[in-house]
């Protein structure tokens, strides 16, 4: 058997997540089909860093492939995108030593999402349109009561694969973009919607109907609230998968870049 590191990028629109399900269409299901004419009758294993939920996208998801094969990583890369839906595509293909795996060897992982406070004819698959005025610095300044090794309980559904509902969020970073709100999370791993929720909550800081106490009781205290507050999918990107201490995901820039209106639009 040789064993392969996949980098993939995807638009998780039209799928139900990562995770191969029977009667639903994914992420993983879709590469195994490819896999299947690729290496026919050789047995095949894919497995992802980690797993993202329906409609959520990925930047660069990591994966290892184990089957029995001479093909080269170019030829590979090449034979798997010939058959991918356009909205799944491989980045790169590289071997891999034999005790890789693409979960248990990952020690940290970054996601993006991006909330933009207009209207946009182009991204509504990639942002999270909020009408509401936000207080960014609010945001900001609750975003860091997140970071160190937290009980995330409250943010999570329950998920039978995982152990332990404690996650260590090494760094939380806001930026403005233009007309985008770009927030990005970076913790050793994330459970089921953790996410999506941390970020519901933080909007709902920046609307003002929340404050910087309420994360601190949901981290002490579990608590269904912050499931009615789950921010959507789409302006959910899985950014960075990091195999070593000293990589980072680099410069937070947007996906979508959505421009500010210039000053002659704005009226006087």
């Amino acid at each position: 058997m040789a064993k392969f590191k996949l980098l993939i990028e995807y638009e998780g629109t039209r799928y139900s997540g990562w995770q191969m399900q029977q009667n639903a269409k994914t992420i993983q299901g879709k590469l195994y089909e490819a896999a299947e004419k690729i290496f026919k009758g050789e047995k095949v294993d894919i497995q992802g860093s980690g797993r993202t939920d329906a409609g959520v996208h990925a930047l660069f998801q990591a994966a290892h492939l184990d089957v029995k094969t001479m093909l080269a990583t170019e030829i590979i890369k090449f034979k798997f995108n010939d058959l991918l839906p356009s909205d799944i595509n491989i980045l790169a293909v590289e071997k891999a030593d034999k005790n890789f795996h693409a979960r248990h060897s990952a020690v940290s992982r970054s996601y993006i999402y991006q909330i933009s406070r207009r209207r946009t004819a182009f991204g509504k698959n990639f942002v999270w349109w909020i009408k509401d005025k936000l207080d960014v610095n609010k945001i900001s300044s609750a975003a860091e009561l997140f970071i160190g090794l937290h009980d995330f309980a409250s943010f999570a559904d329950q998920d039978p694969e995982e152990k332990s509902t404690k996650v260590m969020i090494s760094d939380i970073q806001i930026k403005e973009h233009g007309e985008l709100l770009l927030i990005r999370i970076i913790g050793s791993h994330f459970l089921w919607k953790m996410v999506r929720r941390m970020v519901g909550i933080l909007v709902e800081i920046g609307r003002g109907n929340k404050s910087a106490e309420d994360i601190l009781f949901y981290l002490a205290d579990k608590s269904k609230e912050p499931a009615k507050f789950t921010a959507p999918p789409s302006g959910l990107f899985l950014e960075h998968i990091s195999y070593n201490k000293d990589d980072s995901p680099g410069e937070l820039l947007p996906v979508l870049n959505l421009r500010t209106f210039p000053n002659r639009f704005r009226g006087k």
